[in-house]
């Protein structure tokens, strides 16, 4: 069996990260590029950013990944929007790759393998049951990467290259130390249907590695923030959201029993493997989210978990699909991920309607808002510190396109984005509070609200609705907005 795909399955295989890019859009700037992409500018210009940073700067500091970013586009002199698009189609392709590979350690036909490729290509921005992830999204973050570095870690598992193996735990664990976690369980879990009596000795101690006295108390602070996050608390979970947790075990042990009827072993075993980790961690779930005694835990997040367990999921029930069903029926093929790619493609465009679908370097913006940011990166002091709307992201016009990505200015702390990152780091949560509870009533605001923000916060610069400017300077404004100083 060959270890490595021809130059025309690599051919193919980058026209299929082309398609799915096209399918499921670009938009460099929006939901937690707004945590990561300032971390990747700070760390090519070190005086963006003077103000408030700690609410992006607490992920950078426990990743390798805005250095690495940064590192390859100071040692290819390109423009940070290309750097940014071409490292997010590398890690779309790296992901089909990593499928490609799982594919053909699971199934002995070509065609198979192809099978599960193309699913995760259609599926790319699927939602996952109850946790705010999906499969990959639309922008480069740390989850692009280590995504197909553990599924790397995974078919390096199922071969029993664990020297290999190891070294894309390391690198995952580097990029996004959660989803290490999650990848590292999963391997282990592969271990133990092998050699019970070791993965459950590896199990216990990687347990052992995680002192409880790391998580702080929970403070009223903390608790506001975790509230506004339904999906940390499996209770609050819908009951579709319920379904995504158990269907697909269910239908991962079917497929373990026809991969076991046709005496194919690798993939029974990967099967298996899913549902004994998926059950481990709705466990860790119940145990962490329902006691509000466990509270102080919640920010692991056991339930997703379900990122790594929906993609290999997909990934057999594609190479299943191509295996039995589709074959070599190129109409088969064309009726089912023709749909599938429609689809997803519609639901994109209605998630960002203001937005064009992908957004090319350079390409001007369309909506009020974010020709608004675009103008304070251009003609505002580095050292400005912005106040807006702490719900801007929700507004229409914005699509959940993060201000400090894109303006490369400081802001006061927002409801959506940096709440976020309280949850991760419950010390910001008290700067967080007094910050949002300042803006409260931003919509009435005038301009000694403003000036009352300045004496407490040190704001010089605001981004208020046409009628708000009033007793400010304001050197830009177009339909809906006013960007002003405040005296």
């Amino acid at each position: 069996m060959r270890a490595h795909p021809t130059l025309k399955e690599v051919a193919l295989l980058l026209l299929l990260a082309a398609c799915a890019l096209l399918v499921h859009g670009y938009h460099p700037y929006v939901e937690d590029a707004e945590i990561y992409v300032p971390g990747i500018k700070q760390a090519l210009h070190h005086d963006l950013y003077p103000q408030n940073s700690a609410f992006f700067a607490s992920h950078a500091r426990m990743t390798l990944f805005p250095n690495l970013i940064a590192g390859s586009l100071r040692l290819t002199h390109l423009p940070l929007e290309w750097g940014l698009l071409l490292w997010h189609f590398a890690s779309v392709f790296l992901l089909l790759l990593a499928c490609w590979h799982i594919g053909r350690l699971c199934f002995p036909e070509s065609l198979a393998r192809w099978g599960g490729v193309a699913m995760i290509a259609s599926l790319l921005t699927l939602p996952i049951a109850g946790t705010a992830l999906y499969l990959m999204d639309q922008y480069l973050n740390t989850r692009s990467l280590s995504t197909p570095a553990a599924l790397f870690m995974v078919a390096h598992t199922l071969e029993r290259k664990y020297l290999r193996a190891g070294v894309w735990g390391l690198f995952t664990a580097l990029i996004h130390p959660l989803m290490a976690v999650f990848g590292l369980s999963f391997v282990a879990l592969l271990a133990f249907l092998e050699w019970r009596k070791h993965a459950v000795q590896t199990v216990l101690a990687a347990g052992l590695l995680l002192p409880l006295s790391f998580f702080p108390p929970v403070t009223p602070e903390y608790w506001e923030v975790l509230n506004r996050h339904s999906y940390f608390f499996l209770l609050r979970w819908e009951w579709y959201e319920w379904l995504g947790i158990f269907g697909p075990l269910f239908l991962l042990y079917w497929f373990a029993r026809i991969a076991r009827g046709r005496n194919l072993l690798v993939p029974e075993r990967l099967c298996l493997g899913l549902i004994g980790y998926g059950l481990l961690f709705f466990v860790a779930a119940v145990v962490i989210t329902v006691p509000a005694s466990m509270a102080r835990f919640v920010e692991l997040q056991p339930l997703r978990s379900l990122h790594l367990l929906y993609i290999l999921f997909f990934t057999v029930m594609g190479c299943l699909l191509a295996e039995f069903v589709l074959r070599k029926r190129p109409e088969r093929w064309l009726l089912l991920f023709v749909p599938l790619c429609g689809g997803m493609f519609y639901a994109q465009m209605q998630l960002f309607p203001a937005t064009a679908h992908v957004e090319w370097p350079g390409m001007p913006p369309h909506s009020d808002r974010l020709q608004a940011f675009l103008w304070i990166r251009d003609h505002t002091p580095v050292q400005a510190y912005f106040a807006l709307d702490p719900e801007y992201m929700r507004l229409p016009g914005d699509d959940q396109h993060g201000f400090r990505a894109i303006t490369e200015r400081s802001r006061m702390a927002d409801r959506i984005k940096d709440s976020g990152a309280v949850t991760m780091f419950p010390a910001l949560a008290r700067p967080w509070h007094e910050q949002v509870t300042a803006l409260d009533g931003w919509q009435n605001f005038q301009a000694e609200d403003f000036r009352r923000l300045k004496e407490r916060f040190g704001v010089d610069w605001v981004v208020v609705a046409t009628a708000q400017g009033q007793g400010m300077t304001c050197p830009y404004q177009n339909q809906s907005l006013q960007v002003c100083q405040v005296p």
